[in-house]
């Protein structure tokens, strides 16, 4: 069952719940903005889902609330950062920032970034760097979640990557994509609403095709696209992990583990447009490719062609106007932890 949720209330509450655990209010209004924006674009399977996951990992101390970014290595326009077990959102969001002013001054800007942790959605960080007229490239790694081509031991994160580059339409163009043929977190979120997932994207822990998210989560997912899915999911983890000096591989721990550190690294670029050819000229031309694709022909069923980044702004357009609609087991999740956190807050608050 889906219920109708206002999103600024459970903004409100999900920042409540992240305050209530002694995080710096800026903080915690990031934290929470992070996880809404996801559900607002459609992407649940980052959103609120996740809240009890954040903040157990912050009660356990394996995510330090306090810790802030470090400078381990400066030419300029390369750095390499440690978050020191710091929240993903924010040690993701002060090197944006940081890697958005060297790019300004040098025309590209490169970052490693160890000991983070899981960020949410990549699309959340690439945006602001498109937003300010750059092109924006973001990858993580992650815990194991399939096996390397040809083999069945999990062993591979779906480490996804986005890139973002500015636009005169309504949205910037946005790649976010995993490498596996589903996020995982689409499975916790079939787990939620109780039904089935496609046969294409897991295997048990048997090896075997599963429609059952269940066991889809103890087992493994598949790579998209064979081999080139796991190869890029691969390189994911030689940018992030093995250049950052973080973990790697096996050695990655999920969001949803709640008393062990992530080790999680990411790879962070962009370059400032305008250093390159005029601004206004590039975003011109990304509008004209964009209208060639919306007036060629539609495929049989397909009513619109939309371009990356075009379904999630859509979205959120909806959600503003007919509300935000969210699984009952996500909510009921929710209203447990916020009960832990000695906030009674229930369907009746949002």
């Amino acid at each position: 069952m889906m219920h109708k949720i206002d999103p600024a209330k459970l903004r409100a509450c999900v920042t409540d719940i992240f305050l209530s655990l002694q995080i710096d209010a800026n903080k915690a209004a990031l934290l929470a903005d992070s996880l809404i924006m996801a559900d607002l674009w459609g992407h649940s399977s980052h959103g609120v889902l996740r809240t009890s996951w954040y903040g157990k990992r912050i009660q356990s101390q394996v995510m330090v609330p306090e810790a802030e970014i470090d400078i381990l290595t400066d030419t300029g326009p390369l750095l390499a950062l440690d978050g020191h077990n710091g929240i993903g959102q924010h040690i993701t969001n002060d090197a944006i920032q940081l890697v958005a002013n060297r790019a300004k001054k040098y025309g590209t800007a490169c970052a490693t970034i160890c000991r983070s942790g899981h960020f949410g959605t990549a699309m959340y960080f690439t945006k602001m760097l498109a937003d300010q007229d750059m092109i924006g490239f973001l990858a993580t790694n992650a815990s194991p979640a399939m096996a390397p081509y040809g083999g069945v031991d999990k062993m591979v994160g779906n480490n996804p990557q986005s890139w973002a580059a500015p636009t005169n339409s309504k949205a910037p163009f946005i790649v976010d994509i995993s490498h596996t043929a589903v996020a995982r977190g689409k499975i916790y979120l079939a787990k939620d609403k109780k039904e089935a997932i496609p046969d294409h994207w897991a295997l048990s822990k048997d090896g075997v095709p599963t429609t059952e998210p269940s066991e889809a989560i103890a087992g493994t997912l598949l790579p998209m696209a064979g081999h080139k899915g796991f190869g890029l999911s691969a390189m994911m983890d030689v940018l992030s992990g093995i250049l950052s000096n973080s973990s790697f591989g096996t050695s990655v721990n999920g969001p949803y583990v709640p008393d062990q550190p992530s080790g999680v690294g990411h790879f962070l670029f962009a370059i400032e447009i305008a250093k390159l050819r005029d601004i206004s000229a590039f975003k011109a031309d990304m509008d004209k490719m964009i209208t060639s694709w919306k007036q060629s022909q539609c495929a049989d069923g397909v009513n619109e062609i939309l371009y990356p980044g075009e379904k999630e702004y859509n979205h959120f357009q909806s959600t503003q106007k007919n509300g935000l609609f969210l699984p009952e087991e996500t909510l009921k999740d929710l209203f447990a932890y916020a009960g832990e956190c000695g906030l009674p807050i229930t369907l009746a608050n949002l």
